[in-house]
């Protein structure tokens, strides 16, 4: 009985922590429990808050374990793999050196380590960070910051941070090496000859890719950051004595006031925040991927935006007639650049007006001039003409979203399937007539043929809206409807510029370059749409030579 009682009491001695050990535990739970009810309440909507939020100010101690558990409070740091801080001891000194994993260039880091595993004592002054600055990291873009937030910032982006043991400064050294794919040629502004490189996702890709052909010391790039969460890189790019500097300073001002969590959809995101546009169909600026066409935009004296993540760049300001023009029309001579314009302006003519002007002089046949007799259904279908044009339409833009999210070894199989289904069941079933198949594939190759993708989409919804007014209120309805659209994209305004320019206000020099290309030596003027400050091409001839 009293063996049983001691052996129990025993094993409860065993049990017990020694004295003072139950405060301690208590403490470290009581911490962490803080600790932890801190994190579910943090709410910062960037580093710098965030930063602030953990530490109470925005500085950089010199004990490099509390710049470590700064690190793991607001970017992860031993929560995040791709999130590294590797400490070293160089000279008898601590360093720190913090990365993002996925953005670091293994190779250019080992080369630094290696060099500092030779520093010494002895090579280290009284300020070691200037030792390391000066003397110890041999690497082109080097640069300091006395601010936490900012070295996080730009290890985000890509560079390597140096906390040093002692020091209230980091050193951040770029080495960045982005995850891209090589600058192929555009799937959307293919040419028959020219470049293939196209722009990538990359920024300072596309940057080197418009420079390489703009070798021109006025050429500005100003990079500014988007977003309180992505802080996406944005590039304002400009020739300094060509552009309108009202221009650059409204897209500049635009951008800066842009107050929002992030763009990662890139461009697109870029350009709703910038203009406001709603419901208006059509673009207010023109998307490139090629660096030839933005670059000689830029000659002309436009503004580009480059979007970092985006393979496409926004050239600003626009006109209707630029989204109508394409780089292969300068790729050949005047005269066949002048046809292929032609050609071009009469396939986006035929996919804004030819299917309601067929149906309105089907409905009303007395329009129809004698030498037009044959134009008309020959036999009538189940389906009104109205219903066939808005299913064909709805069909047609079907076709084009499976064809986008089609693999391509099936995307042959599934445009045979639909033609089948549309062209020739439909029409043998007496669903629709062929005229009407006929006349929507035109209008179909004229929305294809048009350069700018965001154009052609917004003359499809334009067709569509004819096309009901015309069913509903015949000559009044298409006669309403021209006149709505020519006042909408007169009133339409591309940061202050027509939209229709050269055609309202009219300009014969523009509409003349419009309507024909110009050889390269005829072309002395620049656009006055633009409002250049140099509106000459060509330099003045001396001596009257």
């Amino acid at each position: 009985m009293d063996r049983t009682t001691q052996h129990e009491g025993d094993t409860e001695a065993v049990l017990q922590p020694p004295v003072g050990q139950e405060n301690g535990d208590g403490e470290d739970a009581e911490v962490r429990k803080r600790h932890q009810e801190k994190v579910d309440h943090e709410i910062s909507d960037n580093v710098k808050e965030s930063v602030l939020y953990w530490q109470g100010d925005d500085t950089i101690s010199t004990r490099l374990e509390d710049n470590k558990k700064t690190l793991e409070d607001t970017v992860g740091l031993g929560a995040s793999f791709d999130v590294v801080l590797r400490e070293m001891s160089f000279g008898g000194r601590k360093v720190g050196i913090f990365f993002i994993n996925g953005f670091a260039n293994s190779l250019i880091l080992t080369e630094l380590l290696d060099r500092l595993s030779y520093v010494t004592p002895k090579d280290l002054s009284s300020n070691a960070l200037h030792s390391y600055f000066e003397r110890f990291i041999p690497h082109v873009q080097v640069e300091l910051a006395d601010q936490m937030s900012a070295a996080i910032n730009k290890v985000l982006t890509g560079m390597s941070a140096f906390f040093i043991e002692g020091e209230r400064k980091v050193i951040l050294v770029d080495t960045r090496q982005y995850p891209s794919r090589g600058p192929d040629e555009p799937s959307i502004e293919r040419v028959v000859r020219g470049s293939r490189d196209g722009f990538t996702e990359t920024l300072m890709t596309n940057v080197a890719l418009v420079r390489r052909r703009l070798r021109d010391p006025g050429l500005k790039y100003e990079v500014m950051q988007v977003g309180r969460r992505t802080r996406t890189d944005v590039c304002l790019a400009y020739i300094d004595d060509i552009a309108d500097k009202k221009l650059v300073e409204s897209v500049r001002a635009k951008i800066k006031k842009i107050v929002i969590d992030g763009i990662p959809l890139a461009d697109k995101q870029l350009e709703e925040a910038m203009t406001g546009k709603k419901w208006n169909p059509y673009p207010l600026v023109r998307y490139s991927e090629r660096p030839d066409v933005v670059a000689s935009h830029l000659l002309e004296g436009r503004v580009v935006l480059f979007v970092d993540t985006s393979p496409s760049v926004m050239i600003l300001p626009t006109t209707f007639f630029d989204l109508c023009q394409h780089a292969e029309e300068n790729r050949q001579s005047p005269f066949m650049g002048s046809y292929l314009r032609w050609i071009r302006f009469a396939g986006i003519f035929a996919s804004l007006f030819l299917l309601p002007l067929w149906m309105l002089m089907v409905i009303s046949p007395e329009l129809k001039p004698p030498v037009l007799d044959f134009i008309g259904p020959q036999k009538a279908a189940k389906l009104p003409l109205i219903l066939q044009f808005l299913l064909i339409e709805f069909g047609v833009d079907l076709m084009r979203m499976a064809a986008v999210h089609t693999p391509t070894p099936l995307a042959s199989a599934m445009g045979l399937i639909a033609a089948i289904l549309i062209g020739d069941v439909a029409v043998k079933t007496g669903l629709f007539v062929n005229e009407v198949v006929l006349y929507m594939a035109i209008a179909a190759i004229g929305m294809f043929a048009t350069p700018s993708y965001e154009l052609g989409l917004a003359n499809r919804l334009i067709r569509l809206v004819l096309l009901v007014l015309v069913a509903a209120f015949k000559v009044k309805g298409f006669v309403i409807g021209v006149t709505a659209i020519l006042v909408l994209l007169t009133v339409h305004r591309s940061y202050n510029s027509s939209y229709m320019w050269p055609f309202i206000p009219f300009n014969a020099r523009g509409m003349l370059s419009i309507l024909v290309r110009k050889s390269v030596m005829e072309d002395e003027k620049r656009p006055s749409y633009n409002k250049p400050r140099d509106s000459t091409r060509m330099p003045e001839r001396q001596g009257g030579s």
